[in-house]
């Protein structure tokens, strides 16, 4: 962990129970709900390991963390069915791996750009403004644990 890594601060919180969004901890990261769920389902998988590319992990270790990204995908898809899923691995602004799942719906503002590209979700990113009530959250957390359990994913935790 570094304590300079927003991430990690984040994985902090987690552990000691502090970060409402967590779904599960698997072998090789946390998944976890978008605060804004502007796009419902939104998810991001977070990498155990503090590390900014894929090669800096050990052979081993990136072949499950590619796994279950996948699984964690799978589970997502399966959870809000989605008409198509997006998946992007950026890290240009905090190095640490982390996957987002972007559930994109047939009622989807901007259908065939990427999310990047629509101002009220970058609005929604900002403000906060999709974060969805206790109650919603708890539902959608339910959801997706429901999900992740169905691929046979193996949980070392979950935070439902």
């Amino acid at each position: 962990m570094s304590p300079s890594c927003d991430i990690c601060q984040r994985i902090a919180r987690t552990e000691r129970g502090e970060n409402a969004f967590t779904v599960a901890r698997t072998r090789t990261g946390y998944v976890n709900l978008a605060d804004t769920q502007y796009h419902e389902g939104y998810t991001i998988f977070v990498a155990k390991r503090c590390v900014a590319e894929l090669h800096e992990l050990e052979p081993d270790f990136r072949l499950s963390y590619l796994r279950e990204m996948a699984l964690v995908a799978e589970a997502v898809y399966r959870a809000f069915t989605p008409k198509k899923l997006n998946y992007e691995l950026l890290g240009n602004d905090v190095p640490h791996l982390h996957w987002h799942l972007f559930t994109r719906h047939a009622d989807d503002p901007r259908p065939h750009g990427p999310v990047w590209e629509d101002l009220e979700f970058l609005r929604a990113l900002w403000t906060n403004s999709a974060t969805p009530e206790e109650a919603r959250l708890t539902l959608l957390k339910q959801r997706l644990l429901a999900a992740l359990e169905a691929t046979g994913l193996t949980l070392e935790q979950r935070f439902v």
